[in-house]
């Protein structure tokens, strides 16, 4: 998967560059049109694959993604691009297609070799008040950690995380819509709850380390 996934990332930073060639002579509208066709359109291609793996394989694809988004907003490349994003970033596009496969397959949509791989949990899962009726996918125990990637595991993993509200939406117009801002809200929280701690750790560290350091240093500049 690593090869896949490095190649998918050379080609969309080939197309990137003749974009940005091209930049100057299009209007917005139509970069932004070409970015989400040529770019996003190949990161989501069969991206449910992708579930499961070390973030390390998956990081060149959100390089590329914070590269495409520099492009349409016209950032220089050391410009923070995490607030900047307007499309969910790579893993939160892996939770969408999952999500969106999941949905699919309980509501009947999907084909049946799809159905067939999941199997309802008739057990309400802890802390719910509801006994007969539930949404939860039963998840088959796995040995390993590779065996969690499958089909079977990762999307029952999913879907069995989002709110119960969300996972009865009727139509699929409005499950897409209502996921994303779900996903959007995770990614905003977890993105400021990481930026406070980064913030308190260089407290710390300031405050703890570097200040003695400095002490010591202008003591032993004076002597």
């Amino acid at each position: 998967m690593k090869q896949h996934v490095n190649r998918v990332a050379s080609s969309c930073f080939f197309h990137l560059r003749r974009l940005r060639q091209i930049k100057r002579h299009v209007t917005p509208k139509a970069v932004n049109q070409l970015v989400a066709n040529v770019i996003l359109g190949r990161l989501d291609y069969c991206n449910s694959v992708l579930a499961g793996l070390l973030w390390s394989t998956v990081a060149p694809l959100q390089r590329v993604q914070n590269a495409a988004a520099r492009l349409v907003l016209g950032l220089s490349p050391r410009d923070h691009v995490s607030l900047a994003l307007l499309e969910l970033p790579i893993y939160y596009r892996i939770q969408f297609k999952l999500s969106l496969l999941m949905y699919m397959a309980h509501n009947g949509q999907s084909p049946m070799y799809i159905s067939d791989a999941l199997t309802v949990s008739h057990v309400p899962s802890r802390g719910r008040l509801r006994s007969a009726d539930t949404t939860d996918y039963l998840v088959p125990r796995t040995r390993s950690k590779f065996w969690e990637r499958a089909f079977c595991v990762s999307e029952p993993l999913v879907w069995n995380s989002l709110p119960e509200s969300l996972r009865t939406v009727d139509f699929i117009t409005n499950f897409r819509c209502r996921l994303k801002t779900h996903f959007f809200n995770i990614y905003d929280f977890t993105y400021h709850d990481f930026t406070f701690t980064v913030l308190v750790f260089s407290i710390i560290v300031d405050t703890c380390i570097a200040g003695p350091v400095r002490s010591v240093v202008g003591l032993a500049l004076k002597t």
